[in-house]
This record gives C-alpha cells, sequence and structure tokens, in this order.
C-alpha cells in the first residue's frame, strides 16, 4: 500500500492539532462574546440580528465543545487504524519510547499552555463553559501516552504479520 502512515508523528500531529483547534475554539468564543455584547448593546442592530448572534455564541459551549470530543475520538479511531498497516521490527521500540516519551512531555507543555490561557482573567469567563475541552487538554498528557501505547503495540504485535 503506498503511503503507509500510523507512527509516533501521527501521535505527535495529535497533540498539536488538539491545541491549536482548543485554542482556535477558545479564542474565537471570547472574540464571539465580546461582539456579542456589543451587538446586543446596539440600537443600529434589529432583533433578528441579535437572536441569531446569541444563537452563534450559544453554539460554542453546546456545538464546538462537544465536536472536539467527536473529533478527539475520530483522531484516535484513525490513528490506531492507520498503525495496524505499518509494519515495524520490533528493534526500533528504544526509538519509539524515547520519542514517545518526548511527546508526553511536549503535550504536558501544551496541556499547561492551555490551562494557563483558560485561567487568564480575559478568558476565564468563556473557557468555564467548554467543560469538554478543558477536560481533554487537561488529560492529554495521558490521553498521548495511552495513544501512543496502543500504537506500540498494534505497529510491532503485527510486524510479523506482514
Amino acid at each position: 500500500m503506498i503511503n503507509k502512515r500510523g507512527s509516533l508523528l501521527d501521535v505527535a500531529f495529535f497533540a498539536i492539532m488538539l491545541f491549536f483547534t482548543a485554542t482556535v475554539i477558545l479564542f474565537g468564543y471570547k472574540i464571539t462574546a465580546s461582539l456579542n455584547d456589543k451587538v446586543q448593546d446596539s440600537s443600529i442592530v434589529d432583533s433578528y440580528g441579535k437572536q441569531s448572534f446569541n444563537t452563534l455564541e450559544g453554539y460554542y459551549p453546546t456545538v464546538l465543545d462537544s465536536s472536539f470530543l467527536f473529533i478527539t475520538i475520530g483522531v484516535v479511531i484513525a490513528t490506531i487504524a492507520m498503525a495496524a498497516l505499518v509494519r515495524v521490527h520490533p528493534i526500533f521500540i528504544i526509538f519509539y519510547i524515547i520519542g514517545w516519551v518526548m511527546i508526553i512531555i511536549l503535550s504536558g507543555v501544551f496541556s499547561n499552555v492551555y490551562e494557563t490561557m483558560a485561567e487568564n482573567g480575559q478568558l476565564s469567563g468563556v473557557s468555564t463553559n467548554l467543560t469538554i475541552i478543558n477536560t481533554i487538554m487537561t488529560y492529554l498528557p495521558i490521553i498521548v501516552g495511552v495513544l501512543g501505547t496502543i500504537i506500540a503495540i498494534v505497529m510491532y504485535k503485527t510486524w510479523r504479520d506482514g
């Protein structure tokens, strides 16, 4: 099969993608909430516009927060499925473990950076509504660790099957 994927790079991509997506949603929610306050105070905007902007702001803690969980689970399943396509000799497991530990440390940094942003006085009001995102980002190093373990088992267990 051409372009087989499912390696340690996918675990790093997973952590970076989750951090980036969570940060964009957090800042987008803050901007939308600030704009909504201005729209609600405006006499120029009619009632339909005000209601529409309230609906838009309501999508962040409901739709986008839940979608983040869906995206997380989907990427985990896809990464594990792609790891089943890769055959790696077990002699390389030591290099995998070293890289895996470095990615866990990196995801710990991502988790701490997100937590610091979410606890910031400017963002704390909106971040408390994003419960699923906050939970996933809090446990990101554990999620990455478990995902890396599963990928290692899948990749190195099936190396003779190829």
